[in-house]
């Protein structure tokens, strides 16, 4: 397997250092030309191993979308679903291969067969509460449009309070709709607590105390709400237009450098940022589609909106008109 001994190349490409020594100088520092096979001695040249195996693919690839069709690798890891994807599915259509109908035999095989799969991989108790929870986080993020990668974050903290038992005793549903709600926040792509609330059909108040309980035993770091946060989600659903988005955030930025920020709702902040810019660029909306939208309450968009007008300085001179019986 050795070439003979004293037989020297140069210009060898560095590769992967092998801690060997060398049988003609001692050295220690021997390299690995990937592209001949050989493992070479760095100080005095000496071929030691001429026939190493390549344990990559034996196709060559030019570009990534090349080189990912010809990957042999399955699905990545998938942690929304309750096995991560690694088990096997026989499908629900009785047919084979070519498109054709089973035989009654072989159907009924295929039947038994599917049957004990499914009950072989939700054999145990937590991986029947994994497979439910799943389901629930699958339709509660469907259902509010939530984006494939804070549904990972969420199926990742479920698993964590499953692992810290936190489940034990407690609503699947309401643990679900806790953890969505906190990778929300995680993400800084918040949801409004009612508005999670009425999707997964769970109290608010009980919503709100598994909420706290994966904050004290998961010790997650939930940044701050920020009211620029909503702006564009508000919005859209108003159908304002982009000039209205950018006057909000300009009016949320200039509040936060006066501190206004501080000890209030951003939910109400945004709110209010939103009716006084939807006004300067006269795109006027009514405070009560604005707080329907922001799941607050009519006084509180009017005393935020009066509180924005008063510290930022904003007179007639830049408002249509009065703002109607403020």
């Amino acid at each position: 397997m050795d070439s003979p001994r004293g037989t020297k190349r140069s210009g060898q490409r560095t590769g992967q250092s092998d801690i060997t020594r060398c049988p003609e100088c001692g050295s220690r520092s021997v390299v690995e030309d990937v592209g001949r096979g050989e493992r070479v001695c760095r100080g005095c040249g000496l071929v030691l191993s001429d026939h190493r195996i390549d344990m990559g693919a034996e196709w060559r690839a030019f570009s990534a979308e090349e080189n990912e069709a010809r990957s042999r690798v399955g699905a990545p890891l998938r942690y929304t679903v309750h096995d991560k994807g690694l088990s096997t599915v026989i499908d629900w259509r009785d047919k084979d291969t070519a498109g054709r109908k089973l035989s009654p035999t072989r159907r009924s095989e295929i039947y038994r067969l599917r049957k004990w799969q499914i009950r072989s991989r939700v054999h145990s108790s937590v991986d029947r509460n994994l497979a439910q929870a799943m389901a629930e986080l699958e339709r509660l993020s469907s259902q509010l449009g939530i984006p494939k990668p804070i549904r990972e974050l969420a199926a990742v903290l479920y698993r964590k309070s499953i692992m810290k038992k936190l489940v034990r005793g407690r609503s699947i549903e309401a643990m679900v709709a806790a953890t969505l709600y906190a990778a929300c926040r995680i993400r800084q792509k918040p949801r409004p607590l009612d508005e999670v609330a009425d999707a997964s059909r769970v109290d608010r108040k009980k919503l709100g105390q598994c909420y706290r309980l994966l904050l004290r035993s998961l010790d997650i770091k939930i940044p701050l709400s920020d009211p620029i946060d909503y702006v564009s989600r508000f919005a859209c659903q108003l159908s304002l237009s982009s000039p209205v988005q950018l006057r909000t955030v300009e009016i949320l930025k200039r509040s936060r450098d006066l501190g206004l920020t501080i000890g209030r709702d951003p939910l109400g902040l945004a709110a209010a940022a939103i009716y006084v810019a939807s006004i300067m660029l006269d795109e006027r909306r009514t405070q009560r589609e604005i707080a329907e939208v922001a799941r607050v309450t009519e006084v509180t968009v009017r005393n935020r909106y009066k509180e924005i007008v008063r510290r930022l300085g904003i007179d007639s001179l830049d408002m249509p008109r009065e703002v109607g019986g403020m």
